[in-house]
Parts: C-alpha cells; structure tokens; sequence
C-alpha cells in the first residue's frame, strides 16, 4: 500500500509539473499576444496619423486647385476681349493654320472687344506700336525697361 501511495505521489507530482509547465506556455504564449496587439496598436496610429496628414494634403491640393481655376477662369476672361479672326477660338484651337505662324507683314489688324462695348477693328500701325523707354535710375549707368 505505501508503494502504491508513493506511485501515486509520483504521478501527482509529475501531473502538477507538467500543469506548471503547460501555465508557463500559457504565460508566454499571452505575453507574445500583448506584444504583438501593441504592435498592431503602433501600427494603427501611424496609419491614422499618416491617413490625417494625407487628408490635410488633400485639402491643400484642392484649394490650389480651385485656385488654379479661379485664375484661369480670370486670364479666360481677361483675353476674351480680344478677337483674333471670325473663327470660334475653340476651332482655331483645333486647327491651326500653319502659314499664320509667322507674319508677312509687319502691320496686322487686331480686334478688341469688351463686354460694354461693341467689336471694333484695330489697325497697329508699325510707328504707332508701343516702346519701352528707359528709366534713369539714380544708383548710376544701369537702366530700367
């Protein structure tokens, strides 16, 4: 009876190393698992922070965007006065004359139009075209145009 009792005690004691180990798994085990969601934790801040920063750009490109249309709607419309020939600008656009590149003459009639005012022809004479003329400075021989 007392070697059966002290089989037993054996078994017992190896069962309960055995359960000690399997917990110190499980310690392990648990503890790679917190490192790892803090990982993941790290991560998911850099990405949101990543993603504000993205959002913030974003924004800065659209305002440049509308910006460049708001002045380019502004230079559309600041050259609509002009008229350079009875074709709509769009079919000039479209097909461009390849002798009109370069002038034959030095005079060429250019049309001004304004939104009050009606379509006039302008001739540009060569002595009427305007001149820069240069602007004494007072530092000395340099000059201004």
């Amino acid at each position: 009876l007392v070697d059966e009792a002290g089989a037993t005690m054996n078994e017992i004691v190896t069962s309960v190393k055995h359960v000690a180990d399997i917990m110190s798994e499980i310690t392990a085990a648990s503890e790679e698992q917190s490192s790892g969601i803090e990982q993941i934790n790290q991560a998911i801040s850099q990405i949101d922070e990543m993603t504000q920063q993205n959002a913030a750009l974003v924004e800065q490109a659209a305002a440049a965007a509308q910006s460049m249309q708001n002045h380019a709607s502004a230079l559309a419309e600041a050259v609509a006065v002009f008229k350079l020939s009875n074709l709509p600008a769009a079919k000039r656009m479209a097909t461009p004359d390849p002798k009109a590149s370069l002038p034959t003459k030095p005079a060429q009639a250019v049309t001004a139009t304004t939104s009050a005012a009606p379509a006039r022809a302008l001739k540009v004479q060569p002595d009427m075209q305007p001149r820069a003329q240069p602007v004494p400075s007072p530092g000395g021989d340099w000059e201004e145009f």
